[in-house]
């Protein structure tokens, strides 16, 4: 595996790979790196035949009282992981090279970014669209790949990638949890034991909706109600969204039919956690 630093190198790195026929998946990354990651490394080397992975945590997707700084960062391990995975190149750049002095140009789609997560998040969509379109301008890759975990990010990328002509495919892979149900984040690394047993009342609430739909319930208001008393009832835990909504405009429905995205964000203690399901009626 080669790993690069710099704008220029990867660059160069990836026309090599085109120039002779090979077809590039990536996956961008902020390290720490887990199964979820490396489910999205093993697709990119199933579907391409050169894989490239890049780990870069993006100042410009974190608000001011978020956790930029102490976000957890192991690059000698994560480079040894993605070895084993049988990752081409890993892109690992220096703030610098991403932003350079001067930089002033950012990526909005609008409306998209201000729903769920874009609420109580102002600016993160903004910047997780420019570093995207950054990283994926110096890959130029066929396919990039990401966790459905992050269902509103791949959703706000795949309209970003149309609205502005990509080549590149987003492809969406699904949610990877732990063995108890919890979704797999980097920020679990945040919670205490304690921390960590409550968090299940996070997955156990979309599995309790999950129940309720495949058991006739249509009154999405009834569904999210039912998500939000099963998380109340944990005392670490406190809500910050629960909300039912197309898959399209991120718009809420009344009524669950068709294809719905069912998303919840919580704190558990101090670390905000993200999960969701979809449902089809």
């Amino acid at each position: 595996m080669i790993t690069l630093t710099t704008v220029k190198d990867m660059k160069a790195l990836c026309r090599g790979w085109r120039a002779v026929g090979r077809s590039i998946g990536f996956v961008p990354t902020m390290g720490c790196l887990h199964e979820g990651h490396l489910s999205l490394v093993r697709e990119s080397r199933r579907r391409a035949s050169a894989t490239a992975v890049s780990i870069f945590v993006n100042p410009a997707q974190f608000g001011p009282r978020e956790d930029f700084s102490t976000y957890p960062r192991d690059v000698e391990r994560d480079s040894a992981i993605l070895e084993n995975e049988g990752a081409d190149a890993l892109f690992f750049p220096p703030v610098a090279q991403v932003y350079p002095p001067g930089f002033s140009t950012f990526v909005e789609v609008q409306g998209l970014q201000d729903r769920l997560c874009g609420r109580s998040r102002p600016g993160h969509f903004r910047g997780v669209a420019t570093v995207v379109l950054k990283l994926l301008q110096i890959v130029g890759p066929d396919l990039a790949f990401f966790g459905w975990k992050d269902a509103q990010q791949v959703i706000i990328l795949r309209r970003m990638a149309a609205d502005l002509d990509l080549d590149t495919e987003i492809v969406a892979c699904p949610l990877v949890r732990e063995p108890d149900g919890l979704a797999m984040s980097s920020r679990n690394m945040y919670l205490s034991p304690e921390e960590r047993k409550a968090a299940l009342a996070l997955s156990r609430s979309l599995s309790q909706a999950e129940r309720m739909v495949a058991a006739g319930e249509r009154d999405a208001a009834k569904v999210v109600a039912a998500i939000r008393a099963a998380i109340e009832t944990e005392p670490l835990a406190r809500i910050d969204y629960v909300e039912a909504v197309d898959l399209a405009g991120l718009e809420p429905v009344v009524k669950i039919s068709g294809d719905v995205l069912i998303a919840l964000a919580a704190y558990v203690g101090s670390t905000r956690l993200i999960d969701n399901i979809r449902v089809r009626a």
